[in-house]
């Protein structure tokens, strides 16, 4: 349950469609029920600190939870941003899985030698795991963008700027959104990024290599901009060797001439210089400052006094071009840069990219937060320019690539997970699949409507369509009267007539009491309505890893060896992809099975140790990485060593905390 409801904002802002005066512009489906979940307010969840990396004077987070929930908790504890980057799911239809690489095992003599012979890449073992699916209905991906960019509006300071990263497929409709709730004034820019340097072949229409990003100030009069420049693409090294060509052999280089004329009626800029006459429009600068360049020998004379007088601009204090809202000059990552090898995350962004939108529209200790964050590549930057930085994001996966990203560039952070109930597993489609599975007796129904997840038959009522809350859509993951309200108008009128009763599941409701008087007094079905709690079928569904070792004491400290690591469920995914490569083999493309040693030490990515505490939020003390070529990274630096089994601490060991390949952590006393 939340603890409370937090307003999106306190007062309405007139002729903006947020609460009392909600006139929803652009009308769709689902509108009115989003109105009514405004009116609610954001749940306040538990908010839990499960580790904090350095000091963190700052007041760094990395949040584990979706944005609404992130945003409810920075709201209530007074924390404004002053940069928001989202890239958001595109609802593009694509499904996203990571590769998830098998380690060398320590403990095999034969392995160790072979590892000195560096494989490549491709010929190391993996399987792929789903991360997420980008799959949306139209009304929902909107209802859901609407509900999420309220709440960021909502924690953001008045000279704050929100860029927002899409493609085609929604982009035009979040556009109508944006308008609409930070008003159509507030637009800054569109940006067009190039992401495909390369052409990109398309059989009946132009081949697409860009995204675009939205970028609208809270308020158009204060946010900030710092421009940027170039320097190093084509079109400027260009215009440099076109330009500067003057050269007066003073020891200041190559110059060009820049004329002094304004472009509007100037009358008070209208005065003879050193026996010049002023143009018609007047100068572009006041006496004084033309006086200084012609002291400095900055200026071009002229013998006529009708002729121009020109500025001199050297090609050693040339800041370069200013970048426009096209951008050209930044790569996608790609697969051998340095950001992949280091992160690899299917939906990466480079970090140019985020440098230039941070260092324009951010200053030095600013609050930078990005609530969709992916790789951790917006914190990241945020760190390495100088600002604080917020990084939320749903997925385990997220938090620990950022996690970890963060303590190699050596960052100070606090690790942060909002008690909402619903991070059971790694990311929501997994606990999705893993809920669907517990719930007994489900199967799916291709007659039914989209809304319900399968049906349970019944001996006696039949077929009974079974609701369960989607956990990608916030706006769905509370049961209220809102989703209630649908259920009974919108979703029941949709079923067959013989439907005689519905089950409807919840993660979370507002009062089971009020919900229950509500179905009562709402006459217009007969159709018997269940409502169960999903918690009562995920009780003890989570079974942790296993692990044998046994701590020595070493001189300068202590040593903790590993001898035997097992994992139920990277071991079921491994003989998930062994069933599929075994059905799709043939001749050409023969069956290679994964094969795991009996001490299990290969599904392992990650150890740490705890020196300082028994329980309660996580101290590492000293922490080992092992990446995909088994390489070892020692509390966040990197090594051309491979693993031999051991993690050590210079403090005796308390707790010991182990990563498996998938990303599940369990921790045992030492």
């Amino acid at each position: 349950m939340p603890i409370k409801y937090v307003p999106f904002i306190p007062e309405p802002v007139e002729g903006q469609a947020v609460l009392g005066n909600f006139n929803r512009i652009l009308r769709y489906k689902g509108a009115d029920d989003v109105s009514m979940t405004l009116q609610r307010g954001m749940p306040l969840y538990e908010m839990e600190k499960q580790e904090t990396v350095g000091e963190n004077a700052d007041g760094n987070m990395v949040i584990r939870g979706e944005c609404v929930s992130a945003c409810a908790y920075l709201k209530e504890q007074g924390i404004q941003v002053d940069l928001v980057y989202i890239d958001p799911p595109f609802a593009s239809g694509a499904d996203y899985a990571k590769k998830v690489y098998i380690r060398r095992n320590p403990k095999v003599a034969e392995a160790i030698a072979q590892a000195e012979q560096e494989l490549d890449v491709d010929e190391l073992k993996a399987f792929e795991e789903k991360m997420y699916g980008d799959v949306w209905d139209k009304e929902k991906y909107l209802n859901w963008m609407y509900e999420n960019l309220m709440v960021i509006k909502s924690i953001m300071s008045e000279s704050a700027s929100i860029y927002v990263h899409l493609d085609w497929h929604m982009l035009h409709y979040v556009k109508i959104l944006m308008d609409e709730i930070f008003g159509e004034d507030n637009f800054i820019n569109e940006i067009i990024w190039r992401r495909k340097q390369s052409v990109s072949w398309a059989s009946k229409q132009f081949g697409i290599t860009n995204d675009t990003i939205l970028w609208y100030g809270y308020n158009a009069d204060e946010y900030i901009f710092n421009p940027e420049y170039s320097i190093d693409d084509e079109n400027t090294k260009n215009y440099l060797e076109k330009r500067f060509v003057y050269d007066d052999n003073d020891g200041r280089g190559k110059y060009m001439k820049s004329p002094l004329i304004n472009s509007l009626y100037r009358p008070n800029l209208k005065y003879v210089f050193h026996g010049v006459n002023p143009p018609e429009n007047g100068w572009l600068y006041k006496k004084e400052r033309l006086e200084e360049w012609y002291q400095n020998n900055e200026l071009v004379m002229p013998s006529d006094p009708n002729m121009r007088i020109y500025r001199k601009i050297y090609a050693s204090t040339y800041q370069g071009q200013p970048i426009q809202n096209i951008w050209l000059d930044i790569p996608i990552v790609n697969p051998m840069a340095k950001e992949r090898a280091d992160v690899d995350y299917a939906t990466q962004k480079p970090e140019a990219l985020l440098e230039r939108i941070v260092r324009t529209s951010s200053n030095d200790n600013m609050v930078v937060a990005d609530f969709f964050g992916g790789s951790g590549v917006t914190a990241a930057v945020a760190n390495k320019l100088g600002r604080r930085f917020i990084h939320a994001d749903i997925g385990l996966n997220s938090i620990q690539i950022t996690r970890d990203r963060l303590v190699s560039d050596g960052a100070e952070f606090d690790v942060l997970e909002i008690k909402d109930g619903v991070q059971l597993y790694r990311n929501p489609v997994q606990t999705m699949d893993k809920i669907k599975s517990l719930i007994p007796g489900l199967k799916n129904e291709d007659s039914l409507d989209s809304f319900w997840e399968g049906a349970i038959s019944d001996s006696k009522l039949g077929t009974i369509p079974v609701y369960v809350p989607n956990l990608m859509d916030s706006t769905s993951k509370l049961l209220d009267k809102v989703t209630m309200n649908r259920i009974i108008h919108q979703a029941i009128p949709e079923l067959d007539n013989d439907i005689k009763k519905v089950i409807v599941y919840y993660i979370d409701i507002t009062d089971e009491v009020e919900i229950m008087n509500f179905i009562k007094e709402d006459d217009s079905t007969t159709v018997e309505i269940e409502l169960r709690d999903l918690k009562s079928i995920l009780d003890d569904v989570v079974i942790g890893d296993y692990a044998e070792f046994h701590a020595e004491e070493i001189a300068g400290g202590y040593a903790v060896a590993i001898d035997k690591f097992i994992s139920d469920r990277v071991l079921s995914k491994i003989e998930e992809f062994n069933q599929k490569a075994f059905l799709n083999s043939s001749a050409k493309k023969p069956y290679k099975s994964i094969e795991i040693s009996e001490e299990g030490l290969e599904l392992i990515e990650f150890l740490s140790l705890d020196c300082t505490a028994t329980g309660g939020e996580w101290h590492s003390d000293s922490e080992i990485k092992i990446d995909k070529n088994g390489y070892v990274i020692v509390d966040g630096n990197k090594t051309k060593e491979f693993w031999d089994g051991y993690i050590r601490s210079i403090k005796k060991p308390i707790r010991l905390k182990i990563r498996n390949i998938c990303g599940d952590e369990t921790v045992w006393e030492v």
